[in-house]
């Protein structure tokens, strides 16, 4: 029986079209699964079903996702990350350790936890470096970290009465339940771009994912170093988060899940 199943034109490029088009045709493709995004089941035959290709180094493995929650899509992931999904990794929540962030990114760490705003609880992120930023091109002492995000439209917060406005071309990638990225708009305008990427997948708590997954969304916060430090609780996080705003140290925006 034919699949409600979305394979894109990238997808289909680097499966080629016989493998696509057996899939379309129920070939090869589940039944049942459970969405690479969300973790809740899913039904290829009754519901539109998107497939998305995870591609390392030397592995590629092909995901199902509710169409809601994911497009057909190609992820280019290290193999680190490919082989750590395929284990079924788990972990903390993303927390502020440089051996978790790819070697070529500027070292940010990264926690997730949930923020209440206006009375309903909203999944955040919340990235701090573990060193000054400074501009691309300069020396010297000095942080830039938040006047370049500024630049890039997030908004400084004075206190956290509020969502922060979205900021579209931006997205945080959650997929196979996991955290994997924070994306950017491309400069030439092509596929976006890794602002932030996990050194290997990071789980979250299944409340910020169901949050997360309910509002399309993810809030994420920047402060400079030394504003936030290591918060085990999210009660403390959330002290922080406003100390920062009233300081003056905080910039913020809503960032769509990838895909919506």
């Amino acid at each position: 029986m034919p699949r409600m199943l979305d394979v894109s034109d990238e997808v289909r490029a680097e499966i080629g079209d016989e493998e696509a088009d057996r899939l379309l045709a129920g070939d090869n493709a589940p039944g049942s699964y459970d969405c690479t995004s969300c973790r809740t089941p899913g039904d290829s035959e009754n519901e539109r079903t998107s497939t998305v290709l995870f591609i390392g180094d030397e592995t590629a493995v092909l995901a199902f996702a509710h169409s809601t929650c994911l497009p057909s899509q190609v992820v280019q992931v290290t193999e680190e990350q490919l082989q750590g999904a395929v284990r079924s990794i788990s972990g903390d929540t993303v927390d502020l350790d440089p051996d978790k962030v790819a070697p070529e990114q500027a070292v940010l760490g990264v926690t997730s936890g949930l923020v209440l705003i206006a009375g309903e609880l909203h999944p955040a992120l919340v990235v701090e470096p573990t060193a000054p930023i400074v501009r691309p091109g300069t020396t010297g002492a000095g942080d830039d970290f938040l006047p370049l995000l500024i630049e890039q439209g997030f908004m400084p917060l004075s206190q956290l009465t509020e969502v922060p406005p979205v900021q579209h071309g931006w997205s945080v990638l959650l997929a196979m339940g996991q955290l994997h990225a924070v994306l950017q708009p491309s400069v030439n305008g092509g596929q976006p771009v890794a602002w932030w990427q996990a050194h290997q997948p990071l789980q979250v708590t299944e409340g910020w994912r169901a949050a997360a997954n309910k509002h399309q969304q993810v809030l994420m916060f920047a402060a400079p170093v030394g504003s936030i430090g290591r918060q085990p609780r999210e009660d403390l996080l959330r002290d922080a988060l406003d100390k920062a705003a009233a300081n003056g140290q905080l910039v913020g925006a809503a960032l769509p899940l990838a895909g919506t």
